[in-house]
């Protein structure tokens, strides 16, 4: 392509031309932005993504859709799955198979009652397993019957179709498998729930049982031994044959993240693999809300309006622009292409009644017209009449 030289003249005119095209066309909304793709993390970990919370929208990937093991990450799901269908203030009793299960514990003793609750926090602050298989007794009966259960609500309710898990705490099992995408949808839908959110950013908690008194510390170190800006909460994970595996929640101004990390061959390269995504992600991208209520026309002049406040994911810098199509399809075009994304908006009706009366307000002014002619003219004839009768009257007074 060649670029010819441009006086100062032709420039002003040139951009005087593109202002009042953007000014004339009000259906259509330009930002800047740059793409970043350069600037790409490379992680150790085999497989990683990085997720908008609030948009769902995929800001990275590596191997995100390959089924892995999540080890004790599985530990979001078995807390929301007990949150929403579970009573918080159920007192639970914990089973002999609760006390002798292997692996991190919150140290529960058979015979122990505790409520629901204060298991949800044993179970992602400490990564308790114990907590973990009393919660999916007192939930369904069995291990068996909770993890039947769990993979139905994880498909209906969240929509994931490539994990199924076998036990509440992630334990290996050859069967017990997810993939980066499916624990980031599952933590972005956690996430949505207040009790959830409360749980996992909580760093420290005093904790009394029957058989161990102590403070709990959450095991995710950007929350406290390297605190990271923004860190809202996190869950870590490992087993032999599943390696380093983290799930980290972010915030920073408008723009909520969720990085997964799974399979890092150590606690270092997965800790250095989320902050090269955080980093990526609050560098690069924020969250653009459509406020509830706002207009549109599309190109026909055809009326809609956001029903709800509508967010999406923007690069900081680069285009975008908002076009509308006659059925109410909102379209959000970007430079990058991978950010696209579109809702439905709702036609605004006329009102007819409206319309009507504003059609047959040209005909009620000309019926005025003549109204208002007819006044003056019978005002005018009043002021004659009255003069010509002072004039007899004062005749016949001289008489």
């Amino acid at each position: 392509m060649t670029v010819k030289n441009l006086g100062g003249a032709n420039l002003k005119k040139i951009a005087m031309v593109l202002v009042t095209i953007l000014l004339i066309n009000s259906k259509l909304t330009f930002i800047a932005y740059a793409d970043p793709t350069s600037g790409a993390p490379t992680l150790s970990s085999e497989a990683a993504i990085l997720l908008d919370q609030k948009t769902g929208q995929v800001l990275y990937d590596k191997n995100s859709t390959a089924q892995m093991y999540p080890a004790s990450l599985t530990k979001i799901a078995t807390a929301i799955y007990a949150i929403e269908k579970g009573n918080l203030d159920d007192i639970v009793t914990v089973s002999s198979k609760a006390r002798n299960v292997e692996g991190t514990r919150v140290y529960l003793a058979e015979g122990e009652q505790i409520s629901l609750k204060k298991l949800l926090q044993g179970l992602l602050i400490n990564s308790g397993n114990d907590a973990g298989i009393a919660i999916a007794e007192h939930l369904d009966g069995s291990v068996r019957n909770f993890s039947k259960n769990i993979n139905e609500y994880l498909k209906t309710e969240i929509g994931v179709q490539d994990t199924n898990f076998v036990n509440p705490h992630g334990l290996f099992d050859p069967n017990h498998v997810t993939t980066a995408e499916d624990m980031a949808r599952i933590t972005q839908y956690a996430m949505k729930n207040e009790t959830f959110r409360e749980i996992m950013s909580i760093k420290e908690l005093d904790w009394t049982g029957e058989a161990w008194s102590t403070t709990l510390y959450n095991h995710h170190k950007l929350m406290r031994e390297i605190p990271y800006e923004g860190v809202t909460g996190g869950k870590t994970g490992y087993v032999d044959q599943s390696g380093q595996t983290l799930v980290t929640t972010a915030e920073r101004g408008n723009l909520s993240l969720i990085a997964v990390t799974l399979k890092g061959n150590t606690q270092t390269e997965a800790y250095n693999d989320t902050i090269e995504l955080l980093d990526f992600g609050f560098e690069n991208f924020k969250t653009t809300q459509i406020v509830k209520g706002k207009k549109f026309e599309s190109e026909d002049g055809v009326p809609f309006l956001a029903t709800k406040n509508l967010n999406y994911t923007q690069m900081k810098t680069g285009d975008v622009k908002l076009e509308v199509t006659n059925d109410g399809t909102l379209t959000v075009v970007q430079s990058n292409e991978a950010l696209n994304t579109s809702f439905q908006l709702k036609e605004v009706k006329q009102n007819t009644a409206v319309a009507s009366s504003k059609a047959s307000s040209p005909d009620r002014d000309q019926e005025q017209i003549p109204f208002t002619s007819n006044i003056s003219f019978y005002f005018f004839m009043l002021i004659i009449v009255l003069g010509v009768f002072g004039m007899v009257y004062t005749r016949v007074l001289k008489r």
